[in-house]
């Protein structure tokens, strides 16, 4: 089995390494930047500029969005102990109850409610991912893989 393909396999047939929160520039570029908007000073830049520059009366805000982006950094895939929900998983807390890898080995997949949560930002890619899982094993799955995020067309 290639080690990187099951560890990046969450146990909801997610893959952690289309994850924007893992494996994406944007969350690392927001907390750069508000690193080193904070180490400017640039508050005080953009309050002795907001007359002029009318939109730096949002600075505020746009530092809290900032803020907000850098904190979903997930630095660890979900399978490795990484929080791709921001809370407790309990697809994640059920399969390891079960003693399984995944979703794919339980007979009761197509029919979970847990699934119901990821529907938003993933649609039923998370269950289409887990029949690829079944179909051509982990080693050669990812490449059959759907979108992480449904507005990716």
């Amino acid at each position: 089995m290639k080690r990187q393909e099951f560890e990046l396999t969450a146990h909801c047939g997610l893959y952690c390494g289309d994850c924007i929160r893992y494996n994406g520039k944007a969350v690392d570029l927001a907390g750069e930047l508000w690193h080193e908007l904070q180490k400017a000073q640039f508050d005080k830049y953009a309050a002795a500029k907001r007359k002029v520059v009318k939109e730096l009366e949002y600075y505020d805000q746009c530092c809290a969005v900032l803020e907000a982006i850098a904190k979903l950094k997930c630095i660890s895939p979900c399978r490795l102990g990484g929080d791709g929900c921001l809370s407790p998983c309990e697809i994640k807390k059920c399969v390891k109850s079960k003693g399984m890898q995944g979703c794919w080995q339980c007979h009761q997949m197509e029919r979970c409610a847990k699934f119901e949560f990821l529907k938003t930002f993933h649609g039923d890619n998370p269950r289409e991912n887990l029949r690829k899982v079944q179909k051509y094993g982990l080693d050669g799955w990812a490449k059959h893989r759907g979108k992480f995020y449904p507005w990716l067309k």
